[in-house]
């Protein structure tokens, strides 16, 4: 039985690590991880995914062990049942409060899970604040690179660059203005803010 080591990783990483297992028609594997958030985010993938798990306490944390015939259950898959015209909309650049690492790491994080997604949005559009990511954290850079080899098209609005002096800074994604933002909105099927 395949064991999967997620020790030491932050969410969202040891449900996408198992997802890969199960994804690739895994039936029974092991992922061991140090918490138990991490445990009952990992029954929660299971029980969307027509699987079983039992969890065993081990010396610094618990293996979760998957039980399934290697397919996943017939969830909504994103990819092919939703057109992938939805839009992102960032205008700070954290998820919550800035107060600390929290919301930084949960924006990186956000972006992480999003690349490893099979629904990226069609339009990430920067703004405010926002505009400061794509400048000035390389791994959300990175993980834009990404996104737009899926498909993904990211705007950075040219005024809040300027505004705060980083416009010579970006890493990736175009310089746009507020008339394609919005258009961008407009075209699609929803907008997500963060």
């Amino acid at each position: 039985m395949a064991l999967v080591n997620a020790f030491g990783l932050a969410c969202p990483q040891p449900v996408i690590l198992a997802k890969k297992e199960i994804d690739a028609g895994n039936g029974n594997f092991v992922v061991a991880v140090d918490n138990e958030i991490a445990v009952e985010n990992l029954k929660k993938l299971a029980q969307t995914q027509n699987y079983t798990t039992s969890c065993e306490a081990v010396e610094g944390g618990f293996h979760v062990t998957f039980s399934g015939d290697g397919s996943a259950a017939p969830v909504e898959e994103y990819s092919t049942k939703k057109p992938n015209n939805w839009a992102l909309f960032v205008n700070k650049d954290s998820i919550g409060t800035n107060e600390g690492d929290l919301g930084p790491s949960l924006i990186t994080m956000f972006f992480y899970t999003l690349c490893e997604s099979n629904d990226p949005p069609r339009y990430i559009l920067f703004m405010n604040e926002g505009v400061k990511l794509p400048a000035e954290n390389e791994q959300i850079a990175e993980h834009l690179k990404t996104l737009q080899e899926k498909g993904a098209e990211v705007l950075v609005c040219g005024t809040c660059l300027k505004f705060y002096g980083i416009a010579d800074k970006l890493m990736t994604g175009n310089v746009s203005n507020m008339y394609d933002i919005s258009e961008c909105m407009h075209k699609a099927d929803k907008v997500i803010t963060l």
